[in-house]
Order: structure tokens, then sequence, then C-alpha cells
């Protein structure tokens, strides 16, 4: 029995994406405020249980399986752009290795929650499974893909939620 994958803070964090996941994928179900500001409550929480993460290898040789696909991706981002209309787009600074540049870009929230939902999705697809050798790298994996690329978008995500759910506020 590999324990990495029955641990605490592996379990919280499988949690936290299979929750992330959901909301994403049922993002139809709720009003757009509503919306918003539960995922800027999950969001963290997924970010922190991501680096709570214990330090585990790689067990298989094989690259695992992916299991979402094209159009998956694309019902999440359909479904988030439809929901935020115009609200969807916001302007980021670009981040590459970490190096910040003084070019300012336009960024959109369903595309980083579709980057995100697509690695969350492939893990909790491989925890399906039931194969501890999938579930233990699938989790490896998804952690190293947070600290190259998709911990970043979250944390841009959350941004732009944050300011949108602020601006929400002042027209109240």
């Amino acid at each position: 029995m590999n324990s990495f994958i029955y641990k605490d803070s592996t379990v919280s964090f499988v949690t936290a994406a299979a929750q992330t996941c959901l909301l994403i994928e049922r993002c139809n179900d709720h009003e757009r405020d509503e919306w918003c500001e539960q995922m800027l409550r999950l969001l963290p929480v997924l970010y922190l249980r991501t680096r709570l993460l214990e330090p585990a290898e790689l067990m298989m040789e094989d690259e695992p399986q992916r299991f979402v696909t094209e159009e998956d991706y694309t019902f999440a981002l359909v479904g988030i752009r439809n929901m935020l209309g115009s609200d969807d787009a916001y302007l980021d600074v670009f981040v590459d290795n970490g190096v910040y540049t003084d070019e300012v870009q336009t960024a959109y929230i369903s595309e980083g929650l579709a980057d995100i939902y697509q690695e969350l999705k492939d893990l909790a697809a491989a925890f399906q499974t039931g194969e501890e050798p999938i579930m233990n790298d699938a989790v490896v994996l998804c952690r190293e893909a947070f600290d190259s690329h998709w911990g970043q978008k979250l944390l841009a995500v959350m941004r732009a939620l944050h300011a949108l759910t602020k601006q929400d506020d002042m027209t109240l």
C-alpha cells in the first residue's frame, strides 16, 4: 500500500481539487456573483493544500494517461466565459520563469480556470482508477505542474476575481 496517497495532506489536496472541478463544471448552476464568491473561498484552499503536499517520487516509467478531452476543456472554458461575459478579461503583467516584465497583456479568467481544471480533472480521473501507482504519479505530476504553471494562473485568477467582486461591491 502506497502511504503517500493516503496521507492527510494528499487526501485534503485531492478533495480540494475535486471540489474545484465540480464548481467549474457546474458554473451554470450558480448566479455569477455567488459562483465568484465560492471560487474565491475555494481557490485559496486549493493553493494551500497543494503547497502542503509532501514530496513524493514517480512510481511508473511511462507517461501517465491524460483523461481530459478537448471537449471537456472547451466545456469548462465556454461555461465560465459565458457566465462572466465581458468581465472575463483582465489585465495582467506577463511572468516568465518568475521574471516580471513591463508588458501588460489581456488574460482571461475562463482560460486560467480551464487550464487549472485540466490538471485537476486528470488528477481526479486518475484517482477513480483505484490504481495506486497511477494515483501516486498523478499527484506528483499535478504538483510539478502547479510549480511550473498553474499555481501562477491560480493566483492571477484569484486577483481578477477579487477585483471583480470588489467592483460589484462598489456598485451597490
